[in-house]
């Protein structure tokens, strides 16, 4: 992924990844899925919003590209028409993980 993202309120993080399958998962790691901290949104296109454990998901999965990988181009597309708008990062970072948590990171 060579693009950098550029990153607004208005912008929702998110992390494609793609199982052996060939099934496309976008992951949203700043946004809690749960009280307990364990797990993200997530969203694919059977069963669309749901929750997923980030490490649970990379140890399974590979990174897709969208600009490259034409499944993960379909799903950012089509959560382009639902209405997000996207910031695609290839992994978690730590300023995601304090986000989740209801954090602010320090300058």
């Amino acid at each position: 992924m060579a693009r950098i993202p550029t990153r607004g309120e208005d912008t929702t993080a998110v992390i494609f990844r793609k199982y052996p399958d060939g099934e496309v998962i976008a992951l949203f790691p700043e946004e809690p899925a749960e009280v307990f901290g364990y797990s993200i949104g997530a969203y694919v296109h059977f069963g669309q919003h749901g929750a997923a454990d980030y490490d649970y998901v990379v140890a399974r999965t590979r990174l897709a590209d969208p600009l490259t990988d034409r499944d993960a181009a379909e799903l950012r597309d089509e959560l382009e028409r639902i209405g997000y708008r996207l910031a695609v990062y290839r992994r978690r970072t730590p300023e995601h993980r304090a986000i989740a948590a209801g954090r602010r990171m320090e300058p």
